[in-house]
C-alpha cells in the first residue's frame, strides 16, 4: 500500500531547513534577552529547542501515524518519512525496534529537551544533570539504531546516496553534539561536587 512521495526532495528539505531556521532564530533572539547568558548557553538553548521539537513533532508523527506510507494527500510530515525511508526502509516497514526507539524519544526525549531550554534560561541547578541524561539517551538511541541495522545486514537504503545522506548524515548531529554536551556537563558536574567536597573539608577544619 505504499504511496510514493508527491513532494520533491528539494521541497521537503527546503521546508525542513526553513522551519529549523525559524526555531533556531527565535530561540537565539529569546536567549539574548536572558540575563548573563553566554554564547555557549544560547547555542545550547537553540540545539535543545530544535531537537526537542524535532522529537515531538517529526518523530512523534512517525510513531502515532503508522500508515503514513499510504498517505495520498501530500501531508508534509508523511512526505518527510517517505523520503527518509529511502535511506532506511525499516521506517516504511514499521520495524518494531525502530518504532520503540522513536516512541521513547518522542514521548520522553522531546519534552526533556524543551525542559533543558527552560533550565538553561532560568539557571536551574539541575541543568547539567538533565543535559547529560538526555545526551546519553540520544547516544544510546543512535547506538541501538545503528547496531540493529548492522545485525540485520545493513541493507535498507535505496542507494548509496540515500545511505550516506540520510542514514549517516541526518543522524550525525545526534552523535557529535550530544557527545560534546555530555562531556561538558560531566565536567561541570564533577567540578561542582569537587567544590562542595572542598567546602566541607574547610568547614571541618
Amino acid at each position: 500500500g505504499y504511496v510514493p512521495c508527491s513532494l520533491s526532495q528539494s521541497n521537503i528539505l527546503s521546508v525542513f531547513a526553513f522551519f529549523t531556521f525559524l526555531v533556531v532564530s527565535f530561540t537565539w533572539i529569546f536567549s539574548g534577552r536572558q540575563p548573563k547568558k553566554t554564547k555557549t548557553d544560547r547555542l545550547l538553548m537553540c540545539w535543545w529547542a530544535f531537537t526537542g521539537l524535532t522529537h515531538i513533532i517529526v518523530e512523534g508523527y512517525f510513531v502515532f501515524a503508522p500508515e503514513f506510507y499510504k498517505d495520498k494527500t501530500g501531508f508534509y510530515l508523511a512526505e518527510v518519512w517517505k523520503e527518509y525511508s529511502k535511506g532506511d526502509s525499516r521506517y516504511a516497514g514499521r520495524d518494531a525496534g525502530i518504532v520503540s526507539i522513536e516512541g521513547l524519544t518522542a514521548v520522553f526525549g522531546g519534552p526533556a529537551s524543551l525542559l533543558a531550554v527552560y533550565a538553561i534560561a532560568t539557571g536551574k541547578s539541575y541543568s547539567h544533570i538533565l543535559q547529560f541524561a538526555i545526551s546519553l539517551a540520544q547516544l544510546y538511541g543512535v547506538g541501538v539504531y545503528y547496531i540493529t541495522a548492522l545485525l540485520e545486514g545493513d541493507n535498507f537504503a535505496a542507494s548509496k546516496l540515500y545511505y550516506y545522506a540520510y542514514y549517516i548524515g541526518a543522524n550525525a548531529s545526534w552523535i557529535v553534539i550530544p557527545l560534546i554536551i555530555a562531556i561538558r556537563s560531566w565536567k561541570y558536574t564533577c567540578a561542582a561536587f569537587k567544590s562542595q567536597d572542598q567546602t566541607k573539608k574547610t568547614k571541618v577544619r
